[in-house]
């Protein structure tokens, strides 16, 4: 089944269902951790992304993470978090996060779903597609403070130069 096939059935479901379906849909890979949890893997233009969501049905909250490939050793931590905080002020939905154990960065958003009847597929792509998307705009400031030793300023500069025109 393509997400085209899956378009018709726009029926809300139970919000790791509608997951399932849709990584199912566009051919990735996933796997279920539960009633509550599935994991995902998307290779985009820089990185291998692990994608999760997990539902806390106490709460009817869904919470969805992106992890690219990003690891920070700790003489650069402080550095991190100060790009960090200097791309969070830039985005709508989610955010980004040091996980100060394990020294990975991660993209997060969480949904409150209100009402009984779950998470659409519109839901499920804009969770998804949101994720990805920042994780790639912002993938090569992360490099370029991490492996070039640029300034988070300097990075987000020279990292998010919008080009006029054609070549």
């Amino acid at each position: 089944m393509n997400i085209d096939e899956y378009d018709g059935e726009r029926d809300a479901s139970a919000p790791i269902d509608m997951l399932e379906h849709y990584f199912t849909a566009l051919g990735w890979s996933c796997e279920r951790g539960g009633d509550d949890e599935i994991i995902s893997n998307f290779q985009g233009s820089w990185s291998q992304y692990e994608l999760r969501g997990i539902w806390r049905e106490d709460d009817n909250v869904l919470q969805f993470l992106a992890l690219p490939d990003i690891r920070v050793p700790a003489e650069k931590r402080a550095a991190i978090y100060e790009t960090i905080g200097i791309i969070n002020e830039q985005l709508w939905l989610g955010h980004f996060e040091l996980w100060s154990s394990s020294g990975l960065v991660l993209f997060r958003h969480a949904a409150l779903l209100e009402n009984e009847n779950g998470l659409t597929l519109q839901q499920a792509e804009a969770l998804v597609e949101a994720a990805i998307e920042e994780c790639e705009r912002f993938y090569p400031v992360f490099q370029f403070v991490l492996w070039a030793d640029k300034t988070p300023q300097e990075a987000i500069a020279a990292a998010l130069i919008e080009t006029q025109g054609e070549a």
